[in-house]
């Protein structure tokens, strides 16, 4: 059976390897240079058939299966052909998931899936299980499964997949045991075309799940009451609020409460969870519902949210300078992320924000703004279009590059502040991706002075 693959970067060199183990012709087309590309040389020592610097179409499409990378648009020429001439095309995951041999939690929604993610698997495996943190985390799933065809299968391997909506919108027939959407708000509108598909790409993280599956959703979710009734799976919901089945945030104790069968049980106090902020909350809440599902006991449950530190370029504490805290939160790639950032400090906070707009509406964080934040530093392709958003509510100052905005935080921020780094914004005008624009950010306040 013949396999292209568009795209040979992480999650394409994943599944080609996995296509190649399973006996597939492999195919990879990739449309950048094999300089630019890091995984080449994995392909090319696997003996795998690539090109790079375009698509040859006829080759291209001379196959029964085309598997496009996430980091491919729905528009690309390729993936349009290949549509056109009838061909099969899935993503990554979809491909992975058909030859996985351990279950799958796959978690989604606009933001927190990294920490939930990575949090499922820290749940997971003080609960005894193998589980491994993967997908849009860093590690493609495929790459995982094609590692485990080589080893004995174990009953207590766990995949925990974060699922992107670049992924799951070419998925047919994925289907994890246990599935969360821990929010849905407008991002990724350039690549899907519509808030519609977007959601309906989110949505097929459970479409294809039974009864005997679990579906983890947010009741405080404006669209998750309308996936629910979708949905075959049995739901578990999360919440401030009280709920038939799950967990909630009770507040006049602080308490995270677990519901099961018309009982309620104190799990802890929710001032004791190290990751700060209500949507921290919020993720804790449902990846201890994911870990759940696999009979991790409540005394696991709670011990291992108290170790738990956190992911890198989340809310990441970097140094304090001058006597100033200096935090990384350069995931923070959409409006909505960095509401929830701001909400996570009571400190008077510096605020740098900018990068690449996706149809940013800022009048979502007025009120925060001019509750809490003491100026805004402005960077980068958005940063004129930030300060003249904000500058009649709050100090602004307009910098080009990251470099300058670290050194205006500097020069202004005081004792006791939070230099909060939430961009609200895609890295892409100057950065490869968040992880570098955040290894970047880390770099220059590590080399700020202390006077």
């Amino acid at each position: 059976m013949h396999c292209t693959i568009v795209g040979a970067r992480r999650s394409g060199t994943a599944a080609a390897i996995l296509a190649q183990k399973l006996g597939f012709s492999v195919f990879v087309t990739e449309s950048g240079p094999a300089e630019s590309c890091p995984e080449a040389i994995i392909l090319i020592k696997s003996g795998i058939d690539v090109e790079f610097g375009g698509h040859s179409l006829k080759r291209a499409l001379d196959t029964d299966l085309m598997i496009s990378s996430p980091g491919v648009p729905p528009s690309s020429p390729v993936l349009s052909a290949a549509r056109q001439a009838g061909i099969p095309l899935i993503s990554e995951l979809e491909f992975a998931s058909r030859y996985a041999t351990a279950p799958i939690v796959a978690i989604t929604g606009t933001n927190g899936k990294t920490t939930t993610t990575a949090l499922t698997a820290h749940l997971l495996r003080a609960g005894g299980f193998d589980a491994i943190a993967c997908g849009n985390i860093g590690v493609p799933l495929a790459q995982l499964v094609a590692d485990d065809l080589d080893r004995p299968a174990s009953d207590r391997r766990v995949y925990v997949a974060e699922a992107s909506s670049y992924q799951l919108a070419l998925c047919e027939t994925f289907h994890p045991r246990v599935a969360a959407i821990l929010n849905i708000t407008p991002d990724h509108l350039q690549y899907h075309g519509t808030f519609d598909e977007y959601v309906r790409a989110k949505w097929k993280i459970f479409q294809q799940q039974t009864p005997s599956d679990v579906l983890i959703l947010c009741a405080d979710d404006p669209y998750a009451a309308e996936a629910s009734r979708h949905a075959r799976s049995r739901i578990e919901w999360f919440s401030v609020h009280p709920v038939a089945a799950g967990m909630y945030a009770r507040a006049d104790d602080r308490s995270i409460i677990v519901v099961s069968s018309n009982t309620e049980v104190k799990l802890m106090s929710y001032t004791e969870l190290p990751l700060r902020g209500v949507h921290n909350v919020y993720n804790s809440m449902a990846a201890a519902l994911a870990a759940r599902a696999f009979e991790v006991t409540n005394e696991n449950l709670r011990d291992s949210l108290l170790s738990f530190t956190g992911v890198e370029h989340r809310l990441e504490h970097v140094r304090i300078v001058r006597g100033a805290e200096y935090i990384n939160d350069s995931k923070a790639t959409n409006i909505n992320a960095t509401w929830y950032a701001l909400q996570a400090f009571e400190q008077p906070i510096v605020l740098i924000l900018g990068g690449q707009a996706d149809q940013n509406n800022y009048a979502m964080l007025d009120d925060l703004v001019r509750q809490r934040c003491r100026c805004i530093i402005c960077f980068g392709e958005e940063a004129e279009t930030i300060f003249n958003h904000f500058c009649t509510s709050v100090r602004c100052y307009r910098t080009a590059t990251l470099s300058e905005a670290v050194e205006c935080a500097w020069s202004v921020a005081c004792e006791g502040d939070i230099v909060l780094f939430s961009p609200a914004c895609k890295s892409f005008d100057q950065f490869m991706n968040f992880e570098h624009r955040g290894q970047v950010f880390k770099e220059l306040v590590h080399q700020l002075p202390e006077c």
